[in-house]
């Protein structure tokens, strides 16, 4: 009678350590390593402004870790701001994020692309500051826009301009 509840107990326990190991390996989800504001320089780098109203710019943002290894994954958010108006980018059409692990050190970047709009033009976006937002987190950083007026999507449903996914810089 007495190896029943010695059996069961070394049951329960050992079904107790697999419990715990396996919860402890979760825990490491994926909001817990991701990059913070905080921990990493931003920097937005020499644009290819549109030069007028109808032509394509791009605007390299670019992050190095500056903390302990975090990680990227999806899309930045970004958001334009007129000082009365707020639009968030969508991601770029067809666009794939991709995971990636930084180290103290490394660098990636994603792009903002856009197409300028016309000065004066009501349907367009004045932006004056663009917010970023890394993934997996709240914190954010603002910077001037001096790039001009953002034009509207055709049908009106926001600024034309989105998101691309962010790439691996470096080796």
């Amino acid at each position: 009678m007495r190896a029943t509840p010695l059996t069961v107990t070394a049951l329960a326990a050992a079904l107790l350590l697999t419990a715990c190991h396996g919860g402890g390996s979760k825990s490491s989800g994926k909001n817990s390593s991701a990059c913070e504001i905080g921990g990493v320089s931003v920097q937005i780098g020499s644009a290819s402004v549109a030069p007028k109203a109808g032509d394509t710019g791009e605007i390299p943002v670019s992050i190095t870790n500056q903390s302990k290894s975090c990680t990227l994954d999806q899309f930045a958010d970004v958001v334009l701001n007129t000082g009365s108006t707020e639009a968030k980018l969508p991601a770029l059409k067809g666009a794939k994020p991709q995971k990636l692990k930084l180290a103290k050190g490394e660098s990636a970047s994603f792009t903002i692309n856009y197409v300028r709009g016309k000065d004066g033009d009501k349907t367009g976006l004045n932006a004056k500051t663009v917010k970023i937002t890394l993934p997996g987190t709240t914190a954010s950083r603002s910077f001037p826009w001096s790039y001009g007026p953002v034009a509207a999507q055709s049908g009106g449903s926001g600024p034309n301009a989105s998101v691309t996914a962010f790439q691996q810089v470096g080796d």
